[in-house]
């Protein structure tokens, strides 16, 4: 198994302990009816969702953390070592996003099982980014990958093969479903550029509550201008809330974005003292609609948060809200409770 970095606090021996013994003493069967006799296990919804389109009616796919959920600062639950410890596979995005879940995976996870992480594999290690969140002091690259379209294709051409090897049977279902997923993934991009064409250049800046898009700024000329959750997850200082009101007023930013599942009063709180638009409306990992539904889904996911930050800074986001999703029927994860 790949050597992944930390990105949180490691979990106590005692709680890991405890872990282990629920999985031990549970059976070894899935949780869900099984499909290939491959059982998948993922993390966040967005790679879960992937997984899922990847996959098709082929596998069953459990995501370890629930959906609108900071994957940050998760604490896995007990009952997802059983999950665990009858996967062939755990799907991670890696570049220590879920250190507390892999280390659990570790020990329960048949020892021919795998843990891949997909943006260890993506990405080489030259083209990681650092940032005030995610220093290069720290060692913990921004692992936000996930954000931008080709990198997302990545993911899946990197499942697509994974599953291929796991399940040759089922290679020419992989790979159509691969293809789909990556001219979806196209006709997103080709969306995204012509509505970030309405913004001016000079307008196209991101002051969000957390730090997920560096990724996606590299690959669409967009600028950063800094992120409220820092590295250690804590709310800023009020040093550094006013260096934050000291920076939009001198770079004139246009709007501060928000999210909808982690409400900031520090972002509302420099709206107010800046008196610019604050958007709270971006969902990070939490999908939109119910399981099964087009915009259940990475793709939804994706086209969502774009056509809002497109409008809020006064583009035209049509391209996006007229974009056709995928009907994704299989695309879909179980959750343990």
């Amino acid at each position: 198994m790949e050597l992944l970095q930390a990105h949180t606090q490691p979990l106590t021996v005692a709680s890991l302990v405890m872990l282990v013994a629920v999985a031990i003493g549970c059976s070894q069967s899935p949780s869900t009816e099984n499909k290939t006799g491959l059982n998948v296990a993922s993390t966040v919804a967005p790679i879960s969702s992937i997984v899922a389109t990847v996959g098709g009616d082929r596998i069953n796919v459990t995501g370890v953390i629930p959906e609108g959920t900071n994957s940050h600062t998760y604490e896995p639950k007990p009952s997802i070592a059983e999950t665990l410890a009858g996967a062939d596979v755990l799907y991670v995005n890696g570049l220590g996003l879920e250190e507390p879940t892999v280390a659990i995976a570790r020990q329960v996870m048949p020892s021919e099982s795998e843990i891949v992480a997909l943006g260890n594999r993506a990405l080489s290690r030259a083209d990681w980014i650092y940032d005030d969140s995610f220093p290069r002091s720290g060692g913990k690259p921004n692992p936000h990958l996930w954000t931008n379209p080709p990198l997302a294709v990545a993911y899946a051409r990197i499942v697509r093969d994974d599953l291929s090897q796991r399940d040759p049977r089922g290679e020419a279902v992989y790979r159509a479903n691969y293809k789909s997923f990556a001219a979806a993934a196209g006709r997103l991009d080709g969306a995204m550029k012509k509505s970030f064409a309405t913004i001016p250049p000079s307008k196209r800046k991101l002051l969000t509550y957390h730090d997920g898009y560096a990724y996606f700024a590299r690959e669409y000329g967009w600028q950063v201008v800094g992120a409220i959750q820092s590295s250690d997850f804590e709310d800023p200082t009020p040093r550094e809330v006013a260096d934050l009101v000291d920076q939009i007023r001198a770079e004139k930013v246009p709007a501060i974005f928000g999210s909808e599942v982690f409400p900031s009063p520090v972002l509302a709180q420099i709206s107010r003292e800046t008196g610019v638009r604050y958007v709270d409306q971006l969902r990070d990992d939490d999908l939109l609609g119910a399981p099964g539904e087009p915009q259940h889904s990475w793709i939804g996911l994706m086209r969502f948060n774009y056509q809002v930050m497109t409008e809020a800074l006064g583009g035209n986001g049509s391209a996006l809200s007229e974009l056709q999703l995928p009907a994704t029927p299989s695309d879909t994860a179980d959750y343990p409770q």
